[in-house]
């Protein structure tokens, strides 16, 4: 099988690495998808064996938090990682505004963990509730 790259990827795209195999994931990439027309954003389902994954990382990390990768190769991950994905996006750059004010961002990833924690339990519902 031959390894997917996220291409064609402008040298300033930002790369958002996310799960696949989660429907309330690929749920949510789909609205972001839905605004990045047009914008230097690439999607990379790293769920998918044949993904080409950033150098150093595993799958099952990636898999466990979101992930965007900043053009220079940085790797963001959790509240940050949705701050610079939103501030990308035409409709979500007034919540990366947000985000950004002194202790929001510490709030976000401390909710985010939080949801970490029930998103087994999440995926097993939205599952049974919404079949693929």
């Amino acid at each position: 099988m031959k390894p997917k790259t996220c291409e064609p990827a402008p040298s300033d795209s930002l790369t958002v690495l996310f799960d696949g195999a989660c429907p309330l994931c690929r749920r949510e990439i789909a609205l972001y998808r839905g605004q990045a027309e047009g914008q230097p954003v690439c999607f990379a389902d790293v769920s998918d064996p044949a993904q080409v994954l950033p150098a150093g990382r595993t799958q099952a990390e990636l898999l466990a938090r979101f992930h965007v990768q900043l053009p220079d190769g940085r790797l963001l991950s959790g509240a940050e990682a949705f701050l610079a994905l939103w501030a990308r996006l035409p409709g979500w750059r007034w919540l990366a505004w947000l985000g950004r004010l002194p202790g929001v961002a510490r709030l976000m990833e401390w909710a985010y963990l939080g949801f970490l924690r029930v998103r087994p339990a999440v995926q097993r519902g939205f599952r049974r509730w919404k079949p693929d």
